[in-house]
Formats: C-alpha cells, structure tokens, sequence
C-alpha cells in the first residue's frame, strides 16, 4: 500500500496490534478511566508525555467567559506545594520542557523529559502535582487577571481580532463555540470558581494520555497510573450541543481607522469525524488552502492585486467548527475583493475543481504529510487528536489512501452540501459600507 511505503520511509506505522506495524500503538484505560495510548520507541533516551482533558473554552458559559482559560493557564503556576518559581526550577534542573495548550474542545499540557529513572521522576512529579494539586491562589489570579485584562483592551483596539471576535459571534450565535472572554468576566472571576472548573473538567474520565519513547509497558502503565490517580472523580463531561445550522447570509461592516479592510467569511463547517472530511481537505486546498496554488490566492492576489494573501480552511471540532475564507486588503478596494471571493466561490460550487488542480492538490497533501510525522512530539500531538475525538489509529496509515481516493464528484457534493452562500456570514472591518457609506 502507498500508505505503508510512507509509513516506512519514517520508520513506523500507526495500525495498533498489527504485526506489519513499524511501532506498535497500544492502549487501555486506566482504573480511574482515563484514556492511555503508549508506543516505545527507544532510539533516544526522551519520553514524551501528552494530556489532553475536555476542559476548552466551550466550557465557559457567558457569565463566566475566560474561567476555561484563567484554570488552564494557573494550573501551573503552583501546584502541589511548588511555587510558580519552584515549578520552573525542577523542570530545568532535569531539562524537561513543559508546555500548554487549548482551544474550543480541548486543554493539554505536554512534557518532553529525559527517560532516566531520576530525571524522569522528577519531571512526571511536577506534571502530576500540575495536573491534580494546583492551587489558585488569590494573589496569582488578580495578577493574572489583571494582565489578560490589560492584553484584552489591547487586542480590542486591533482590527484583526475584532473582525475574529464578530466572525465567530455571527456564525456560532449563543453555541458555545461563540463565546469570548470580556473584560467585565474576567474581572469577575474569583478562586471558587477556578476550584470548581478544574473539580468538573480536570477528571480522569476527561483525560486522554499519550506516552511515547524510551520506557518499556510496564512503566508506561505505572506512568499512567501515577498522572490518573489524584485527578477528581466523577463522569466524563457532558457532550456540547450541536452548532446550529445558519438558515440566510448576512454582512456585518464595522468601523475601523485602519488603511486596510479585513473580511472574514464563512460559517459553520464539519466536526472532526465528518464522513467528508477527506473530500473537504482537498476541496479546500484547491479552493484557498494551498497558497498559491489555490484558486482564491490566484484570482484575488496574482489576477488582480487586491491582497497579499487570502486564505480559506475548516477547522474541524466536536460540533461544526468553522469555514472560513479570509483576507485584508486597501478599504477602496473593499467591495471589488469581496465581489471577486464571492463569485470564485461560486464557481468552484458550480463546477468542481479540474482534474489537473486535483491531481496537483493530492500529490501535495499526499506528499508533505511525512513531514507532519517526522518527530515524537508530532506523532504524540497526532496520536491526542485521535484519541480525543474517538477517531481510528488506522487514520494516520489511511490518509494518503484516502487523499488518493477522493474523486471530482466527493468534492463537488461535500462542498454543495456544507459551503453555502445564502448562509454565509461577511464581516468586514474597516472597509467601505457596501451600501454607499464609507
């Protein structure tokens, strides 16, 4: 298989429990109930350690918008005892690296350590200590408050954020994927409610682990075990209510003394386990998610000169996340952009692409997708996305099979069915009013 022949320029494969695979991907669950997927790999002396829990901003409710992000970030600035200082300290004693992340579905941390008994016994010490003893003290939180507070007036002045900030209000309506942090939630925010957020989300029930590198089953079990044992009890979190689906078009113009307009448009698109998935990826990288080679860089940049670069992409999550196309270009050319992205869309809905723009889009999705797997960390932060979302570990061998097989005809009816302009939000800030008034 084609598949295969990549897999094994990297050295590995992904199908757990198969006796071709070039790693074995095993999993269980711990007695807690959290989510583990292990592979070994001891060509260096390195673990690294991926968390991911159902904690993302979609948690928030409006009164409470930005309590997600206020958890994640104090989780580790003290925890267990340690300090913010302290925490900082132990990680660098060993040379271990830890990091965070979150989005709408999900919060993680990560951490790259030494696999050594001491070395990584301290690290998983402190990842631990993180993940189920942080403290919320009142004095860090107003610190930080105070500085995302700052960070928000600031970002509000800036065109780019609120085109991003109207765009997903307009698309996602009270869903909530279209929530935002204010600067009124987030002062209001206190300990009590950090406590209660990491007590609801924090639990094992909500936690996927991945552990890849230089440790044998036995110690990834006890690993496991170790990272589970302390977290809050409890059921797993409550599934998100579906996005709802928009039923007509409509443009937003805001004013903006900025020399640019920035346009965003879109609406909601496809989860992360849409049936169509491989149909829109490569509908999408024909259409705006292949740089030049795409027809909205083409038609709007190279034609005519309106923008530096425009852009298009779905961003698949639990429920619909957004479609998106966007671009800034001069506040005079406004209308005549956005009539261009208009009607490339169209024609692209009306049409397909061509054989030749599908080949191309397939040997380049095809072809780069090694590169995506070329390191622990990336194959760790793919192995987190498919155990979140429940997807198949067959997914990572299948992809470029499944890139190869996507026809002219899935693309034109994935696309017909989820890109619909009378549905689609405008947003534009900046620019001149599209009815006359600048």
């Amino acid at each position: 298989m084609f598949a295969k022949q990549i897999m094994a320029v990297l050295g590995m494969t992904f199908m757990a429990c198969s006796a071709q695979a070039g790693l074995d991907v095993q999993q269980w669950r711990t007695s807690q109930g959290a989510r583990v997927f292990f592979v070994a790999n001891h060509d260096l002396p390195m673990l690294d350690v991926s968390a991911t829990f159902e904690a993302g901003a979609a948690r928030d409710s409006a009164a409470t918008a930005g309590l997600a992000g206020m958890t994640h970030a104090l989780m580790r600035l003290g925890a267990g005892g340690l300090t913010e200082q302290q925490i900082a300290e132990r990680l660098a004693d060993v040379g271990a690296v830890m990091a965070q992340s979150q989005d709408a579905d999900r919060a993680g941390f990560s951490l790259r350590t030494l696999s050594g008994a001491s070395e990584r016994k301290v690290a998983l010490a402190v990842l631990q200590a993180v993940l189920s003893r942080p403290h919320f003290e009142s004095a860090v939180l107003s610190r930080e408050k105070a500085r995302a507070i700052a960070g928000l007036r600031e970002a509000e002045t800036q065109p780019e954020f609120i085109a991003e900030r109207e765009f997903s209000s307009r698309v996602f309506g009270t869903h909530p994927y279209g929530l935002h942090q204010r600067i009124e939630s987030l002062a209001g925010l206190d300990a009590t409610q950090l406590v209660a957020f990491h007590r609801q989300y924090y639990r094992a029930a909500n936690l996927t682990l991945v552990l890849m590198g230089d440790i044998d089953r036995p110690t990834a079990e006890a690993i496991a075990q170790q990272l589970s044992q302390d977290l809050p009890a409890g059921p797993a979190a409550d599934s998100l209510p579906a996005v709802p689906l928009r039923t007509q078009a409509e443009t937003v113009i805001l004013p903006h003394h900025a020399t640019q307009s920035h346009l965003q448009i879109g609406l909601p698109g496809m989860t992360r386990d849409d049936p169509d998935y491989f149909p829109l990826l490569v509908g999408n990288y024909i259409l705006g998610g292949g740089g030049f080679d795409s027809r909205l860089m083409q038609e709007v940049r190279d034609r005519r000169g309106f923008a530096y670069s425009v852009h298009s992409y779905f961003m698949p999550l639990r429920q619909r996340g957004a479609f998106e196309i966007g671009l800034q270009t001069r506040r005079e050319a406004t209308d005549e952009a956005l009539a261009v992205v208009r009607s490339t869309v169209q024609r692209f809905l009306d049409a397909g692409p061509t054989e030749a723009e599908l080949k191309q889009a397939q040997a380049n999705l095809i072809g780069s997708f090694p590169l995506r797997l070329d390191s622990n960390k990336k194959i760790v932060e793919h192995l987190a996305m498919l155990g979140f979302y429940g997807l198949p570990l067959s997914w990572l061998d299948e992809y470029p099979r499944q890139v190869a097989a996507v026809t002219l005809d899935d693309i034109r009816r994935a696309f017909r069915a989820r890109v619909v302009p009378e549905q689609m939000v405008t947003v534009i800030v900046g620019g001149q009013d599209t009815r006359g008034r600048k």
